[in-house]
């Protein structure tokens, strides 16, 4: 993502007019029901589900939590739900869409999305999912050494001709609503409501972690410091596709591998006893 003239962080320059004309408090207003739709209704049911876990007799590594499960006995009627989910899933990232789409070209620029440069966005991202990924894995290990990470089961989905349809929907589901709100969206905001870039970087990066939290400390902290350099990398090239791609990847990564590392390597991902 580097050699390019930067292009501007969408939400730097905000509008002062429109904000001025539509008001801080609706601005505020908006920003609660996109996320109240959304991520934030995650983060806080996330809250209550530490809480919870935190106030068991079990230890943290000793609680799993389970991603991808199986909605319906029936396979059909599985396949049906899993999909109109993901589809239902959508519709915030729709509504922010609809609320920062520009009459001009490009439609999007504010969420950091065009289209002169796709093949170097995807290129970068999968670069950006390559240098975190392992990382991120070390992390969750020892976040579960530490007790203070759970097990994570990325699927319990039975074997289907579906399935790893289903799980490479669930990936892109997790990595469209994620960085389209908890970045594109809130750069551009909080930067109309002249927000500096660092107090937008945290803001961002907080809410990536608070709705992790149901996997635990470990995972806050590892989501916080993804938050941190997804929120530092848009404000420094504005480009929001690269940070989807990666998101995307390691997600699809781990749900679709991990049948098979749980196989390979049952030590490190045996779930806990009883």
């Amino acid at each position: 993502m580097s050699g390019h003239e930067p292009t501007p962080r969408p939400g730097a320059s905000g509008d002062l007019a429109f904000v001025a004309g539509r008001g801080r408090r609706r601005l505020w207003a908006e920003i609660g029901i996109v996320l109240g739709l959304s991520l934030g209704a995650s983060a806080v049911y996330s809250i209550v589900a530490i809480v919870n876990r935190l106030t068991r007799e079990e230890t943290l590594s000793q609680q799993t939590a389970t991603l991808n499960t199986s909605l319906s006995p029936r396979p059909l009627f599985d396949l049906v739900y899993q999909v109109l989910g993901v589809f239902f899933d959508l519709m915030p990232v729709a509504l922010v869409v609809f609320l920062l789409w520009n009459a001009s070209r490009p439609h999007l620029g504010r969420l950091g999305l065009d289209l002169r440069r796709p093949w170097h966005d995807t290129l970068g991202g999968v670069g950006l999912a390559l240098a975190i990924g392992v990382p991120g894995l070390a992390l969750y290990f020892a976040g579960k050494a530490l007790d203070l990470t759970v097990t994570v089961v990325p699927t319990a989905l039975d074997a289907h001709w579906w399935t790893v349809l289903v799980l490479l929907l669930s990936a892109i589901r997790a990595g469209v609503v994620e960085e389209f709100i908890a970045v594109g969206y809130l750069f551009a905001r909080l930067g109309d409501l002249r927000w500096g870039r660092w107090q937008i970087i945290l803001g961002s990066a907080l809410l990536r972690g608070s709705y992790h939290l149901y996997q635990g400390i470990g995972a806050f902290v590892g989501n916080v410091a993804m938050g941190i350099l997804f929120g530092w990398l848009f404000s420094r090239y504005g480009r929001l596709l690269p940070l989807i791609v990666a998101h995307v990847a390691i997600d699809a990564a781990v749900f679709i591998g991990y049948p098979w590392a749980a196989g390979a390597f049952p030590e490190l991902f045996a779930l806990p006893a009883g």
